[in-house]
Formats: C-alpha cells, sequence, structure tokens
C-alpha cells in the first residue's frame, strides 16, 4: 500500500506541476460548456425551419406567418440556394414576401412542407402563388456518413501524428535522429505520406462497404471524392504537425488537440446541416478544415459534384496545407527541454 500510495501521490505532484497541462484540463469544458450554450440556447425548440428571401441579407417585411411558433425563419439572399434546399428537404418551405403578393417554394413530398402551407395560406389576406419543387430527399444516413468519415479522419490525423510526435520527442527517440543527416523536412514529409496512406485505406474500405451494403448514395465520381479525401487529409494531418512542433508534454499534446477536434466535431457539421445554425458560428465554422473537407465530400456524394464545383474547398484546403507545413518546419524541435 506504501509503494501504491507513493506512485500515486508522484502522479498526482506531475500532473499538478504541469500548468499548461492543468491549465487546459480546466479551461476546456467551461469553454466547450459556452460554445453549446451560445449555440442551444435559443428557447424553446424549433420544429421548422423556413427559409424567407431576404436579398439585404436581413427579415425586414411583417408578416403573421413570421410569428408562426417553433419555426425558424432563416434569411436567404441566394434564392437559387434556398430552392435547391428545399428540394432537398433541408429547408421546410421558402417564401418571398413581395409587394402585395406571397410567393412560396414547398416540396410536396415535405409532411413539414405540408404543414407549414397550410399555416401560411391561413395568415394574411395577400394572394399566394406557390411553386412546387422537386428532388430526391436525401436520408439522415446519406447525409451523416460522409460526417462520420470526416471525423474518424479528423481524429486519425491529429491524434495519430501530432500526439505520437510529441512521444517520440520525449522519450529522445527524436534526439537520437538528430544527429543523423535526416532534416526537419524529410522527416516530416515521410511522417504525412505514412499517416495519409493508412487514413485513405481505412477511410475507403469503411466507406466503400456503406455504399454497398447499406446503400448509400454515392451520385459523384469515386475518383473525385478521393481527391476531396486527400487534400482534406493533407490539412488535418499538417494541423496536427503544427500542434505538435515544439511540445514536449504528452498531457498538453492532448489537451491542445481536443481542444481542435471537439469544435470541430460539433461545429463543421458532422451531426447537423449549418444552415439554421447563427450566422456567427456558420462565419467561425469555415476557419476549420473538417468543415471545407465535409463540404466538398457532401456535394461529390449527394449532389453529383465535380472538381471544379468544389473547387474553392480545395483551395482551402490546400493553402492550409502548405501553411500549416511550412511552419510547422521552422518551428520543428528534435530535443525536448
Amino acid at each position: 500500500m506504501k509503494r501504491f500510495l507513493a506512485i500515486l501521490r508522484a502522479r498526482n505532484i506531475e500532473f499538478v506541476r504541469d500548468r499548461s497541462a492543468l491549465g487546459w484540463n480546466l479551461a476546456f469544458p467551461g469553454l466547450l460548456i459556452l460554445a453549446m450554450w451560445g449555440m442551444f440556447s435559443g428557447g424553446d425548440r424549433n420544429l421548422y425551419v423556413v427559409g424567407v428571401v431576404a436579398p439585404s441579407g436581413e427579415i425586414t417585411v411583417e408578416h403573421p406567418f413570421l410569428e408562426t411558433r417553433y419555426t425558424q425563419f432563416v434569411p436567404y439572399a441566394d434564392m437559387d440556394r434556398a430552392i435547391e434546399l428545399v428540394a432537398k428537404h433541408e429547408l421546410d418551405l421558402l417564401v418571398d414576401f413581395g409587394d402585395g403578393e406571397v410567393r412560396y417554394w414547398v416540396n410536396l413530398s415535405s409532411p413539414k412542407g405540408y404543414t407549414l402551407e397550410r399555416f401560411l395560406m391561413a395568415s394574411g389576406d395577400e394572394p399566394k402563388v406557390r411553386v412546387e419543387v422537386e428532388g430526391q430527399e436525401t436520408r439522415y444516413l446519406d447525409w451523416l456518413v460522409p460526417g462520420i468519415m470526416g471525423m474518424n479522419m479528423m481524429f486519425s490525423c491529429l491524434f495519430g501524428l501530432g500526439y505520437v510526435i510529441v512521444r517520440y520527442r520525449k522519450n529522445g527517440y527524436l534526439k537520437r535522429l538528430y544527429a543523423t543527416p535526416l532534416s526537419a523536412l524529410e522527416f516530416l514529409a515521410a511522417q504525412v505520406l505514412s499517416r495519409l496512406l493508412l487514413v485513405l485505406v481505412v477511410t475507403a474500405a469503411v466507406l466503400v462497404a456503406a455504399v454497398y451494403l447499406l446503400d448509400v448514395r454515392m451520385a459523384g465520381s469515386w475518383f473525385d471524392l478521393t481527391v476531396v479525401g486527400t487534400v482534406g487529409s493533407l490539412a488535418l494531418i499538417s494541423l496536427g504537425l503544427l500542434v505538435s512542433a515544439r511540445v514536449n508534454s504528452e498531457e498538453l499534446a492532448g489537451g491542445i488537440l481536443n481542444l481542435i477536434t471537439w469544435p470541430m466535431m460539433l461545429f463543421s457539421g458532422v451531426w447537423f446541416s449549418l444552415e439554421a445554425v447563427d450566422p456567427i458560428f456558420q462565419s467561425a465554422a469555415k476557419v476549420f478544415p473538417l468543415t471545407h473537407m465535409l463540404i466538398a465530400a457532401r456535394a461529390v456524394m449527394l449532389d453529383g459534384a465535380g472538381l471544379l464545383d468544389v473547387m474553392p474547398e480545395l483551395v482551402w484546403l490546400g493553402s492550409m496545407s502548405a501553411v500549416f507545413i511550412i511552419v510547422a518546419a521552422a518551428m520543428f524541435r528534435w530535443k525536448a527541454d
């Protein structure tokens, strides 16, 4: 018992003295709770999501329908984009409060759209013009699979590389490599390629099984999806390298990686669409590489988009990879303090 208590006391003292790791363990849960509070503290839970055509980006009109309870009204300046969302059942209804009449778009196969149409017809006296929208409904499984695959790739890229390099540095493995002619860029490039191949092989095996066994939608090209996965994985791996470039403590590395991965898992659209989320969170989500990778992957899998269609996301991911790798190579430290 004395030996046990001695080791227990020593480990507790080691953790408490590691102020950086202790700080992350105290701050991270609080930050996560604050983020969730800001994102989901809107009061009563909304049952319906209605798009409102608003060229200015804000809903400035007044109409009795806008007072419908349990309904979230989202302004859309891009009407074509909003109509596309109605076709996919991601918006229950789209309404344009024009001068003298109300024009609305509804998907006839949407139960929520049918209910909202009844509410709209009963509100206001102006004439109402219905426009029927057709489109294949996106099952939640079809929409969720790219998110789960992306989340798994994120954890594998960040923890599978960033955490390992910190352990290499801490146990002296990098110090021994430093005595060889190996450069930091060569070492990091080998680590990146190894992790990239592993992530792509594992992800491809799971995704192929999901498509052919669970009938998950795959409307686009497998080649295009592979390109998206490769570029996205490079960005995530490079971010892991950046975290591990100078860190010595495994606890601190784990805290920083958790601080990066959890916001991405919550705010990058893994579990739910960001269409109805506050615009502030939508803008903030674009900082994360996982957001751009999921946007591109879903466009290929669900909409049949090509590489030119997702080129903005690929450019962003490629730029992130280049910046992260260059900074990580410049900051890389072989020896621990």
